[in-house]
């Protein structure tokens, strides 16, 4: 049995642009939320480090987030928000550990 695969993605935002990448952010995450083969995908902002931003996502396969990497909303909002991020988003697809 195939389990579902679970990413996690950490987005560092300039000081100067906290703002703008949380609500571009929370954009991504709504209409992420929507994509055929996602199961969730929650948006958190780290309470040690204010600008840090957490997604964790759960989708149904590999091919399900690879089409999500090339969706139009992702593909608007790295583009819009990019200059903003202190460093590129760390996206770990995760294996469970036994």
């Amino acid at each position: 049995m195939l389990s579902d695969l679970k990413v996690v993605a950490t987005i560092a935002a300039k000081p100067e642009s906290v703002d703008v990448v949380r609500a571009g952010l929370a954009e991504l995450a709504a209409e992420s939320l929507h994509e055929d083969g996602n199961v969730s995908y929650e948006l958190f902002e780290s309470a040690a480090e204010p600008g840090t931003f957490v997604t964790i996502e759960v989708w149904r396969s590999e091919d399900d987030l690879d089409a999500h990497m090339k969706t139009p909303h992702l593909q608007k909002a790295l583009s819009e928000f990019g200059e903003h991020l202190a460093a590129p988003p760390a996206i770990h697809p995760l294996r469970v550990v036994r």
